[in-house]
């Protein structure tokens, strides 16, 4: 048996392993170490592919480990919190069914991941949010919500309307067409890199001083700084 074949596949299944952990974690309303553990799998998520890269022994049952185990972490996951946060804030005063459009979060990534396995635009880039930055922007809403319900105004956890509309919303931006540039930097140069340094700076400084509540702003903002970024090289390249 080849051991440096096993060591990526390894790391999927410690991703998998912790989407499974962190599903245990929702079911029993300990959002922060659903979230810890979320956040656990994307870290081996990462390394999977690392390692798959630098072995040289990346292959199709890789791809397939991995697209199954983002399934459970970054889809199944995601999509349990909102019906979780749906079913059990009773002011919504909501018909008992209502709450399983939660998962249509997890349908979305099912066929983001799906798509992404055959699409070769996506292999230094991203084309649509990726399931992993959808899943922690879930997770962190009801610790934001447990964290933070005393200090700031968080009435969004309380409008059905608005989780509705946040599902729907995510589903759709995981498979639009819509650019995201990549966080990969091969070579150091502030000039082709600028974009990503400057996003990795924003990033930083809104963790230090926003803590939890900088996760959902993060992705928001990668979100909307790719699609700024799209207009100006369309713009330029009139």
């Amino acid at each position: 048996m080849n051991i440096k074949a096993q060591i990526p596949n390894l790391f999927t299944m410690l991703n998998l392993f912790s989407g499974c952990v962190a599903l245990v974690f929702v079911s029993n309303a300990q959002y922060e170490w659903a979230f810890y553990f979320v956040s656990l799998g994307i870290f081996f998520d990462f390394f999977d592919g690392f390692f798959a890269r630098k072995f040289g022994v990346a292959g199709p049952l890789g791809v397939q480990l991995d697209s199954l185990a983002d399934m459970v972490t970054s889809g199944v996951v995601p999509g349990y919190v909102m019906f979780v946060l749906l079913r059990d804030y009773h002011a919504f005063g909501i018909e008992s069914y209502v709450p399983f459009l939660g998962f249509v979060i997890t349908l979305g990534a099912c066929y983001r991941l799906a798509k992404f396995n055959i699409d070769t635009r996506q292999s230094d880039s991203f084309i649509g949010l990726p399931t992993p930055a959808n899943s922690l922007f879930f997770t962190s809403l009801p610790v934001i919500a447990d964290y933070f319900h005393q200090d700031i105004d968080l009435g969004i956890f309380y409008d059905k309307w608005a989780l509705l509309l946040m599902t729907f919303l995510s589903a759709y931006i995981m498979n639009a067409e819509i650019p995201l540039f990549s966080l990969k930097i091969k070579n150091f140069s502030f000039a082709k890199y600028k974009l990503q340094i400057f996003f990795l700076t924003v990033s930083i400084l809104m963790i230090v001083f926003l803590q939890i509540l900088a996760v959902p702003l993060i992705i928001l903002f990668y979100v909307l700084l790719s699609v700024l970024n799209n207009m100006v090289n369309k713009k330029a390249s009139v």
